[in-house]
């Protein structure tokens, strides 16, 4: 038997057992299991101690992203990057090595998205460096970071700038003045509602612009509603959830599981 396992706390609200477990099950990896389990970030360290080798990867959610990165061996340039760690696999020396599929995850997301090179960030906390990243390998040159606290943007726009990025600060409220193609919100739902009520103008002020929001629970966000009726192309993060779900699954596997299953199997988990 192998096994995998998302951790976190709270974690009984988590999707990534009913997505890895359609994923499993459409490889034809009968001896798969995953399952979830509440883990605190005191008890992180103690708990990965615990797995042997049947164990082959953990996904983590809040609030082990960033006490990871002393429980991993190794570390992926691009979770290093990102400040965060969502994913452990195991490496063939039976030791952990921390890696980061949100960035993969927006990127599938987002691909095929016609950004023209111009995004604005909503947020500046741990996702909103995995936005960035994305963003870069995406080929975005040009980027405002919108955050109610326009201080916490700095790190960002300097993570930003380092891959060759133009980038600047600007106040959450003053997001949607000066729409831009794309628009990447990883914003708590307090802050949410917040810039959502900034979208302001006719019905058609946001057309030609897509909005991807991370969140995919309590779907559509108060930022999402506003933006859709103000004509923008809305997407939800639930499609960002797949991606990431799915390249967890090809690193802990070694192969590349069908979207289309681990997407059905996210439409009616969230149903």
């Amino acid at each position: 038997m192998l096994r995998a396992a998302v951790l976190g706390s709270p974690v009984s609200h988590s999707l990534s057992p009913a997505l890895h477990t359609a994923a499993y099950a459409a490889l034809g990896l009968a001896d798969w299991t995953y399952v979830r389990r509440e883990v605190t970030e005191v008890e992180l360290g103690d708990v990965v101690a615990e797995f042997d080798e049947e164990w082959r990867g953990l996904s983590l959610t809040m609030p082990l992203k960033e006490v990871a990165f002393e429980v991993a061996d190794t570390v992926t340039d691009v979770a290093r990057a990102a400040g965060a760690i969502n994913t452990l696999v195991r490496r063939e020396d039976a030791r952990w090595d921390g890696a980061n599929t949100d960035v993969a995850g927006i990127v599938g997301a987002l691909d095929g998205v016609d950004h023209g090179g111009v995004a604005t960030i909503l947020g500046s906390g741990a996702t909103a460096r995995s936005a960035a990243l994305a963003l870069a390998e995406l080929g975005v040159s040009d980027v405002v970071v919108a955050a109610r606290n326009v201080e916490t943007s700095a790190d960002l726009v300097s993570l930003l700038t380092d891959r060759g990025v133009r980038a600047a600060r600007r106040p959450l409220e003053e997001w949607a003045r000066a729409p831009r193609p794309l628009v990447v919100s990883t914003l708590a739902p307090g802050a949410s509602e917040y810039a959502g009520a900034a979208v302001v103008g006719d019905g058609e002020s946001l057309r030609g612009t897509t909005l991807m929001d991370v969140v995919y629970a309590d779907w559509p966000t108060p930022l999402a509603r506003a933006a859709r009726a103000h004509g923008a192309d809305v997407v939800s993060g639930l499609d960002m959830l797949v991606h990431q779900a799915a390249a967890q699954v090809e690193l802990f596997t070694g192969l590349r599981p069908p979207l289309d299953v681990m997407f059905a199997a996210a439409r009616e988990g969230v149903a």
